[in-house]
Order: structure tokens, then sequence, then C-alpha cells
């Protein structure tokens, strides 16, 4: 090695986002597919009047069921429907007990995120408003992206999917209050949440606020998957 080759720890920092990029890239069709499919329900909303009808009628049912729905929500979408399609893709439709100790985890964690997201998503209209103009939606991108994100969502989902990677084991959990963590692990998991999650976001706030969680469950499946696959890899390479 030169005078001039960077240390394995110097391109590592260099790099950060590498893994994210890499997981972003493994999961580009999914991701444009599901993009694609909330812009339709967008453009479906505002010019076809039957789909505005059967929206607002889901609107409703969120509306009377509140923070339960949203948990319910978050609980098929991030916990119930990933597995289903790992047992039947990558299980040839043979249930394991990995599959029961992984809704064990990803059951309460995502009721748990789905609730955090419906009182994120209020406290979004109540700072900046309902209407889906264009100032407003911006505010709530930026905020929900480059606040709730990087400071909650991804360090959160990092640490306990890890840890649930480790065995639950409490020693050297420490390392994820680093900030080496954080370069490693939460800076490429940002990087692959904003490659699925800003254009999904764009949509989601152009949309009346009562929709926004039923319809943030459509993207939420793949961004589940995208993770357990970061995270699994970590979990591969003895991270």
């Amino acid at each position: 090695m030169s005078a001039d080759s960077p240390t394995p720890s110097q391109t590592r920092r260099e790099a950060p986002w590498a893994e994210g990029l890499r997981a972003a890239r493994a999961n580009l069709v999914p991701g444009l597919l599901v993009q694609s499919l909330m812009f339709a329900v967008l453009m479906a909303y505002y010019f076809y009047p039957p789909t505005q009808h059967w929206l607002d009628a889901l609107a409703l049912v969120r509306a009377r069921w509140g923070y339960g729905y949203s948990m319910l929500n978050a609980l098929v979408a991030g916990a119930l429907i990933p597995e289903l399609l790992r047992v039947f893709l990558f299980q040839k439709g043979k249930i394991q007990s990995a599959n029961a100790a992984n809704l064990a985890f990803s059951i309460p964690f995502w009721c748990a995120m789905g609730l955090a997201v419906d009182v994120f998503y209020r406290y979004q209209a109540h700072w900046f408003g309902a209407e889906a103009n264009v100032a407003v939606v911006l505010k709530k991108v930026l905020v929900d992206q480059f606040l709730y994100n990087p400071l909650f969502a991804v360090p959160v989902t990092s640490w306990l999917y890890d840890w649930k990677s480790r065995g639950y084991r409490t020693v050297g959990i420490g390392v994820f209050f680093t900030s080496g963590y954080y370069r490693d692990v939460i800076v490429p998991g940002l990087f692959a949440t904003w490659g699925v999650w800003i254009p999904v976001m764009l949509i989601l706030y152009s949309l009346p606020t009562l929709l926004q969680i039923p319809l943030f469950g459509l993207a939420l499946s793949l961004w589940v998957m995208l993770y357990t696959w970061m995270s699994e890899q970590r979990a591969k390479a003895g991270a």
C-alpha cells in the first residue's frame, strides 16, 4: 500500500452510502412499480370520480378507527405481507419456525411505527396545514425526509432490526449509539430511504390528510423488504 492509498477505515468513510445504493439498485424495479402505482392512484383520485368516491370512503374508515387503523395498516403492510412474500417466494410455500420469530418481532415493531407515523402526520398537518399545494407539500417532505428520518425513523429501525439480527443480545449494543455506527449503518439506510420515499412522500402529501395513512401502506411492504435485506447482509458480514 502506497503512502497515498486510503486505509480501509478511510475508504469506508469516503463512501458510507455504498450499501444503501446497492440496496436501492437491487430494488429499483419494484420501487419504480410502487411509485408508479401510487402516482396512478393520485391521478385517479383527482381526475376519476369513482376512484375518489372509493378512497373517500376509505378515509372515513380511517377517521372512525383513528390510531387503531394506523397500527393495523402498518402491521399488515410491514409485518404480514413481507412475511407471506418470504414464505411463498423464497421458501416455496413452506412455513418455518423463523417466520414465527420474525412476526414476534415485526408485529409489535410495526404497530408502534404505524402509531408514530400517524402522530407525525397529524403534527405535520397542524404545523404546515392540510392543503395540498406546492409550498405545503415541499415543507412536509423536507421535514419528513431530512429531520424525522435521520433523527428518528432510520436510527430506531436500524437499531432494532440489527438487535434482532444479533439474537437480541445486549452485549455490545453500545455501538449502536456511536458516530461510526451512524456513518456506516444509518447513512446508507438514509440513502436507501430517500431513493424510495422522497417520490412516495411527494405523492402522499399531495393527497388529503385522511388518505395519507391508508396509502402509506402501499409503499411500506417494499421498504420493509429492502431494509430487511440490508440488515441481513450486515449480519452475514459479521456486523
